[in-house]
């Protein structure tokens, strides 16, 4: 009903009775109202003694409505406080304390409750706040200091002690335990966290094994760690998590929007119509005073306070429920379309598949030797950050137990193709067929041949070429994740329809992981700006899409999609950022859970639209041919604003996947 960050009170609660005091006027207007009511039909006072009960009763329930009501009509508009203070303003003049003390005291108590309900579900996100420790235990030459968190300095050095939260973002240096995510990532149990060999000379952040990182927040195990800061506090992850959820909360979702609409032009229309219904009594056989009631009456039934409370209350409790199973979904908008999607989008690497890739096949051709290959490949692979040259030199080192030997120069990635360098003075060709055919070499039938068997059980195959020949060709694959099929299934059953894989890889590996896993349709070969081009195709043929992927890579179409979903979002600045929806931790099996949670809250908002206007539609006819009276259209009234407040509560208890 009121916009929490226009909230007039909240300096007012403080200074007199503390955060709840909106409660206690409420309270405090209904001892009036009973007081003022039993002193008028129990004793023989003077009507002065009920009505002073009954003046009281009006300050201590029109005190914060009013307060609301003069905000918004110094900013121009007219809202349903402004009609409640109206409503009962014009019960007094025409002598009906009774019923105007009742309107206040209901109106001011459902106020305060809904404050009271929509608390409730913001606590659950500010709990997020508590979730750093205060202090951190300092390494400094040998000693231990604790300090507060704020002093600390990238690169310090803390101590982590076993059972207690960790203090900041960073890397394990020296010790194991396992590490409880679940504050930051919602995983349910413990990840084994490792010291990483060689801190000397660190990648990004992003880029580090997640098995030596750390998040602020999060509970150590058994072992005592010790920990190389790499974020200041105000950058760790729970810090962006809870700045930007708190921005959330203010971004409007379709159906506030449109019911802030509705309310801008249904206000003025409730005015007007009441004003005429004050005048009744000249078409038709009554007196002035019955008409004022009638009017009054009116004005109650016809106020849309649940309409107003019944999408923020369901939106608020969503966003709250999604952040205590680590998902932070960005705004209503995000809940609200996502409920509506029927179609997926997934990036392969690192999405359905573990994103790390492995040698699987080293093929020399032409009697080429075996050795020479090996080598050649490691060396020119070793001066590219590629994912798969990166892969392919760990392997190769491992397997043929050699090491780079710094021979290759002259690295120069094709995007899309692969790459050239010189390695002994000659020209070194590594990727698809296309580099080999724009650099004018020959691809005979029989590599073909190979590569093609080879593509089709879902390999990616790179030709290698030295001197201007083919001399053989190396492969790897990147296998699907274990959650990957129960996942699809799963989805399937809570009404996805169409699943599909955007992949660079050759269309072959897509179509094999596709089989594998139980997708609908894969397209490969795909340079980011065709994934684009994909997302509009998808677009144009389904209407609503959701793209899976790391928020980073893929950052033009997910961009386009309708909503875009990041997984593993904890420690990636971009992908907290960019992304709609971002899974804290790396699992693709929490992907359900945020789709069925949005569909649920979709659900109760309309089932909190549909009450309020239906109490709206049955009151208002009701009320305007006097079939009623002003206690009950309050009661009616009142009780409906409760009713969709604890409907949208229901859903911090959300819990299906």
């Amino acid at each position: 009903m009121v916009d929490k960050k226009e909230n007039p009170h909240n300096h007012s609660q403080n200074q007199i009775f503390g955060k709840n005091t909106e409660l206690y006027f409420a309270i405090l207007c209904g001892v009036f109202l009973l007081t003022g009511f039993l002193v008028e039909k129990l004793t023989d006072f003077n009507n002065y003694v009920s009505l002073s009960s009954y003046l009281i009763a009006y300050f201590f329930g029109g005190f914060y409505i009013s307060i609301e009501a003069t905000n918004k009509i110094a900013k121009g508009g007219f809202d349903i406080d402004f009609l409640m203070i109206a409503a009962a303003a014009g019960a007094a003049y025409i002598g009906s304390w009774t019923e105007g003390a009742l309107l206040l005291f209901l109106f001011s108590l459902g106020h305060a409750l809904e404050h009271y309900a929509m608390n409730k579900a913001k606590k659950s996100i500010e709990a997020l706040g508590d979730l750093s420790p205060k202090t951190a235990l300092v390494k400094n030459n040998g000693k231990l200091k604790d300090i507060p968190i704020e002093n600390l300095r990238i690169n310090d050095i803390i101590v982590v002690k076993p059972n207690t939260k960790i203090a900041a973002d960073g890397v394990i240096i020296s010790g194991s335990s396992s590490i409880n995510q679940a504050p930051i990532t919602g995983e349910s149990m413990p990840v084994d966290k490792t010291y990483i060999q060689d801190s000397s000379n660190l990648p990004g952040f992003k880029e580090i094994d997640k098995k030596h990182i750390v998040f602020t927040g999060t509970i150590n195990g058994d072992g005592s760690l010790e920990v190389l800061v790499l974020k200041l506090t105000q950058d760790s992850t729970v810090s962006r998590l809870i700045k930007m959820v708190s921005e959330v909360e203010t971004q409007k979702s379709p159906t506030q929007r449109l019911t802030k609409k509705f309310e801008k032009w249904y206000v003025p229309i409730v005015i007007l119509i009441v004003f005429l219904l004050c005048f009744a009594y000249l078409i038709i056989d009554e007196d002035f005073k019955t008409s004022l009631y009638r009017a009054i009456t009116v004005l109650v039934a016809a106020s849309p306070c649940a309409l107003a409370i019944s999408t923020p209350s369901a939106v608020l409790s969503g966003i709250a429920r999604a952040a205590q199973k680590g998902v932070l979904i960005k705004g209503g908008k995000a809940l609200e379309d996502l409920g509506e999607i029927t179609t997926i989008a997934f990036d392969k690497t690192g999405t359905l598949t573990e994103g790390k890739p492995k040698l699987t096949n080293v093929m020399p051709i032409n009697n080429f030797d075996k050795n020479l290959f090996v080598e050649l490949v490691l060396e020119v692979e070793s001066l590219s950050n590629h994912p798969l040259a990166k892969a392919i030199v760990k392997d190769i080192k491992a397997q043929y137990s050699i090491e780079s030997q710094n021979k290759a120069s002259n690295v120069n990635a094709i995007q899309g193709k692969g790459i050239k360098a010189s390695y002994d003075g000659k020209q070194v060709f590594i990727g698809n067929v296309k580099l080999m055919e724009d650099s004018s070499i020959k691809v005979d039938d029989d590599i073909i041949s190979k590569m093609k068997n080879l593509l089709e059980n879902g390999h990616t195959v790179m030709l290698v070429a030295y001197k201007k020949e083919i001399i053989g060709l190396i492969s790897v694959m990147d296998t699907p994740r274990k959650a990957a099929t129960t996942t699809l299934k799963r989805l399937k059953e809570i009404g996805i329809k169409h699943m599909v894989m955007l992949t660079g890889d050759h269309q072959n590996v897509g179509n094999a992981i596709a089989k594998q896993i139980g997708l609908t349709e894969a397209k490969g070969n795909l340079l980011p700006e065709d994934k684009v081009t994909a997302i509009k195709s998808l677009l144009q043929r389904y209407g609503k899409i959701a793209m899976v992927g790391d928020g980073v890579n893929d950052a033009p179409a997910m961009a386009l999609s309708t909503v875009s979903v990041a997984m593993g979002a904890a420690g990636s600045d971009v992908a907290l950022e960019t992304a709609d929806v971002a899974l804290m931790s790396d699992k693709i099996e929490n992907l359900p859970f945020v789709i069925g949670l949005s569909r649920e809250s979709k659900r109760i908002i309309k089932q909190n639209i549909f009450i309020s206007l239906g109490v709206v539609v049955l009151l208002v006819p009701v009320t305007i041919l006097g079939l009623t009276n002003i206690g009950l259209a309050v009661a009616f009234h009142e009780g409906s604003t409760l009713v969709v407040v604890i409907n949208a509560l229901r859903l911090l208890r959300f819990n299906k996947n």
